[in-house]
């Protein structure tokens, strides 16, 4: 086995054990009393604990260090409110820990997959990897958006249900969250519990819309705000919004289904030159090469060759296409 290989498989290993590590880590250290209110209430200042009872919890563990020491960073924020939105149970270092081993499990494969060494996919490959991560909490995200909004309907039909029989908006939540699947329940469980910890019902709706920020949702708060604040009939409102949300979720369903052909055959258009042109440098790197390689004719006489020019056409093209295809499936309601 090449000493290379040998390295970079010890370096997949390392990382993968550091990232259990890690994962072991956090879900195995105590926490403070301020820091589990906090996963609930966005705010630290919600009780003042005695300085001896917090040394006498084990403290913050590694993750929760290592969270706070990135969490001056520009993209600390950004990345903590996806993995919020995707609701996966991973800390900010964990998620940036998973990205570098998929990076380094992608360069390995991309250096080591052809029968000849390259570099070039090696880099290839660690940027693909890097992706994969991101990729898949942004497709969560995305699912339990849909998922939330095709809920949202039953749950202002039992939420009206729930304001006629005499509840509290209050306990009418409390009966989303136990009767309900989630995300809906999940979404509602929390903010019955941030009520429930001392804020206010249009804070904790706020901090729902936050991980949620859907249109529809965006009209129930809207309803909830205004009724708390001026008064009216909510149930009567709730259900004028529940009629609408379901014909908006049920003409989403059609213009989904009448242009679910069009996405896929724009994303397997552009997705095939890319794999066509990687399965060919596998079986004959030599031939796929020429295309970089800084030979004549040239467009920039010793600096770019005609293959670098091809190359960056071909994929602006296919790029462009596939902005393109989305845009015209892509439909508003």
């Amino acid at each position: 086995m090449p000493p290379l290989l040998i390295i970079v498989l010890g370096l997949v290993g390392f990382l993968l054990i550091a990232g259990a590590a890690v994962a072991l880590l956090a879900g195995g250290g105590k926490q403070d009393v301020d820091q589990r209110l906090e996963q609930f209430v966005s705010t630290t200042t919600v009780v003042d604990i005695p300085e001896e009872s917090v040394s006498k919890s084990g403290g913050p563990d590694v993750a929760d260090r290592m969270d706070k020491a990135l969490s001056g960073r520009n993209f600390f924020q950004p990345a903590k409110d996806k993995i919020a939105k995707a609701d996966v149970k991973l800390r900010v270092t964990e998620y940036l820990v998973l990205i570098l081993i998929c990076a380094c499990i992608g360069a390995a494969l991309g250096y080591f997959l052809p029968r000849d060494n390259s570099r070039l996919l090696a880099v290839v490959g660690f940027l693909i990897g890097s992706r994969v991560p991101p990729f898949y909490i942004n497709y969560a995200a995305s699912r339990r958006m849909r998922a939330f909004d095709s809920q949202l309907s039953d749950t202002l039909n039992l939420w009206v249900n729930a304001l006629r029989s005499g509840y509290s908006v209050l306990q009418a939540m409390e009966a989303i969250a136990t009767e309900l699947p989630p995300p809906v329940s999940v979404e509602f469980e929390r903010v019955v519990q941030e009520v429930r910890l001392g804020l206010s019902v249009a804070q904790a709706l706020d901090n729902m819309y936050k991980r949620v920020p859907s249109e529809d949702l965006d009209l129930v708060i809207t309803a909830v705000n205004i009724q708390r604040e001026v008064g009216g009939n909510l149930a009567e409102v709730l259900d004028n919004i529940s009629f609408t949300i379901r014909e908006r979720v049920r003409i989403k369903g059609e213009i989904r289904t009448l242009t679910a052909q069009g996405r896929i055959s724009g994303t397997i258009i552009s997705l095939l030159p890319v794999v066509l042109g990687f399965i060919l440098y596998l079986i004959n790197p030599g031939y796929v090469s020429e295309l970089w390689v800084k030979e004549a004719p040239w467009i920039w006489p010793e600096v770019i060759p005609c293959g670098y020019l091809m190359l960056g056409t071909g994929l602006i093209m296919i790029a462009s296409g596939w902005f393109a295809i989305r845009k015209i499936v892509s439909i508003e309601v």
